[in-house]
């Protein structure tokens, strides 16, 4: 008998969680599990990498979220104790149950509730909960039954609250969660087992085994003390020093113990009864495997009555040819040059039904034209596109300077399962930006159109940076002294997508050594077996391993995405990290938007714009 683990967080767990997706994969073929539950905090915004991480593999995704909870109701922010959350695992039994998720996620990060987490309360979660689509467990310490199990709660009273939370849920969607794998270090979770186990068989609420895996394998907790680090803006050797002096308790388990990764069912069964284990199987078997990545499903554009899109968009290529082409004469090779490249490239959108794709991006650049904004000639592959070039997406000849269609796109790359979108730039003036979302949530829906998330990643010189803050022991200034020779990665992207296609995967730190030798050896470098070599060369290694982390959720600059229906219903919505933002962000990052069918656009605020449309009025004073 094997067990699934069902309480593991990804990175998308900010500064508190380390694991990347594909590094659960690898844990989990490791423990050979058939199946895994992602938990992350108050978000799935990890989901899509996680499905994707586990497609082709033998292991089932289960798609979860540790909740945060408030005693009170989640609109009210002036009771001080109403801050205090507590946790709630939920998993999705289903596909409803997965929309019942994005729904709860979306509330929780409502500006009229977030208060410092995203946050449900009680009322809430029952309301989804009763549906009968979500599985939950009581939770460790810092859930409600958690807590009370180490208080001094009468029996009665804890078999009270489990009875309220089954009935929340619905008898065999509940579960008392036990986890021990960090009872040697904490005491209290042992209590807490020994009475849960307790009030299981007076309620006869069945007992789960769980993990609280923060990171892959006991090897990774060193490099998650550094983001908990990062997160406190204190040195490893200060936290220690709190612990010490009664503070932080906390961060204690994290900072005295490595129990905090996906265990195997050898460690697990160390500490929990086979019906424990078995549970967790029962499960996984209860939640169904459902798809969440679709086809591009991008709005339908409003044509002309008496068009369709395929009709309306050879429609604008006509115009565009009558006004664009006046000086190519009939019967003539270029005539025939261009009207061959027409033909082929509305041949190729047909097929990939693309035709509207070309409508939206059309006619949002000809609000802009039509309001006095100026808009970009065109830039990147997309000028290749003789049909952007008819209907005005773009301003340039693409035969005039034999820019090639097939760097634009090429429909080779499309199968059966997915049609892969056009990427074309809409640049504007960053004062009209604004306007522009607001003119297309007009025409789609406030509701189906917003936009997206981004996330700062540990990049090779702050990643270094990172590790040696946390330490505490190096100065600033020899910091900088050694950070200096990491270079940006846009100044080294075609060395490191070649170190990607030979090693798997690329390192700025890893290239910085091989590249900056002698600038490095005093601190670290490449010994003849391969290995890092130095005075530095723990700390090179372990900034090696968190290159890549995200740590800062932020708004992306340009990417804002379209859908049919509310972006809520195939996507979580979140708070905008920037002050006095009110409107939510699409949860996931720009691919994964695509990957489950939503239309990305990349809509550019240029300030050359801005200055360019500035040049008459300035002529204007002075003439």
């Amino acid at each position: 008998m094997n067990y699934v683990p069902l309480h593991v967080h990804s990175e998308y767990s900010l500064l508190d969680g380390l694991s990347q997706t594909s590094q659960i994969s690898k844990r989990l073929s490791n423990i050979e599990t058939n199946a895994c539950a992602l938990t992350d905090h108050g978000s799935v915004s990890g989901a899509v990498d996680f499905c994707k991480a586990l497609k082709g593999t033998s292991h089932k995704p289960i798609l979860g979220c540790e909740f945060y909870l408030c005693e009170n109701g989640a609109a009210t922010m002036q009771l001080p104790d109403n801050k205090s959350l507590i946790h709630q695992v939920v998993l999705a039994k289903n596909f409803e149950g997965w929309k019942d998720i994005l729904q709860l996620i979306s509330q929780a990060n409502n500006p009229n509730q977030f208060y410092y987490k995203p946050r449900i309360d009680f009322n809430q979660l029952q309301e989804v909960a009763q549906k009968g689509n979500l599985i939950s467990f009581s939770g460790h310490l810092g859930s409600r039954l958690g807590n009370l199990s180490i208080q001094d709660t009468s029996d009665n009273t804890l078999c009270t609250e489990a009875l309220r939370l089954q009935d929340m849920f619905g008898k065999g969607n509940f579960f008392l969660e036990i986890q021990l794998m960090d009872a040697e270090n904490n005491p209290e979770s042992a209590e807490a087992a020994y009475r849960l186990r307790e009030i299981s068989k007076q309620t006869k609420i069945p007992c789960v085994a769980t993990p609280d895996a923060h990171y892959p394998t006991k090897e990774a907790a060193e490099d998650q003390r550094v983001l908990l680090c990062t997160a406190l803006k204190k040195t490893i050797g200060q936290v220690h020093r709190e612990l010490k002096e009664g503070k932080s308790r906390s961060l204690k388990s994290f900072f005295s113990s490595d129990n905090f990764h996906i265990p195997s069912h050898e460690e697990m069964s160390s500490f929990h009864t086979e019906e424990e284990l078995a549970n967790t199987n029962l499960i996984a078997d209860m939640c169904e495997e459902y798809p969440i990545l679709g086809p591009p499903s991008p709005p339908k554009f409003p044509c002309p009555k008496g068009f369709s899109p395929k009709e309306y968009l050879r429609h604008l290529c006509k115009i565009g040819w009558s006004n664009k082409m006046r000086n190519v004469k009939k019967n003539t090779p270029d005539f025939h040059k261009y009207g061959d490249r027409v033909q082929q490239e509305l041949q190729v959108f047909e097929e990939a039904g693309l035709s509207g794709y070309f409508l939206i991006v059309q006619d949002i650049l000809k609000f802009c034209n039509d309001s006095g904004f100026l808009t970009g000639p065109g830039r990147g592959s997309a000028a290749g596109c003789m049909v952007s070039y008819l209907i005005g997406i773009t301003q340039i000849d693409p035969l005039k300077y034999d820019l090639v269609f097939e760097r634009f796109y090429n429909a080779g790359r499309n199968t059966d399962e997915r049609i892969s979108m056009p990427d074309i730039d809409i640049d504007v003036p960053k004062a009209a930006r604004e306007k522009v979302i607001d003119y297309m949530k007009q025409k789609y829906g406030t509701d189906n159109v917003a936009q997206i998330v981004t996330y700062q990643t540990l990049q090779g010189r702050s990643a270094l940076k990172r590790v040696m803050q946390a330490r505490g022991n190096i100065s600033f200034t020899e910091q900088n002294e050694i950070t200096k020779h990491i270079m940006d990665e846009a100044k080294i992207a075609d060395e490191l997508q070649d170190m990607k296609e030979e090693l798997g995967e690329s390192s700025l730190i890893l290239w910085a050594l091989k590249n900056r030798k002698e600038q490095l050896k005093d601190w670290c470098e490449i010994g003849e077996n391969g290995k890092l070599e130095g005075k530095m060369a723990r700390v090179f290694e372990q900034a090696m391993r968190l290159e890549g982390t995200k740590i800062i959720q932020s708004k992306h600059a340009a990417g804002v995405v379209v859908s049919p229906a509310p972006i809520s219903e195939s996507c979580p919505m979140i708070r905008s990290s920037s002050k006095g933002e009110t409107d939510l962000l699409a949860g996931f990052e720009g691919p994964s938007c695509e990957d489950v069918g939503l239309l990305k656009l990349d809509v550019l605020g240029i300030r050359m714009l801005d200055k360019v449309m500035e040049v008459p009025c300035i002529l204007k004073e002075l003439s």
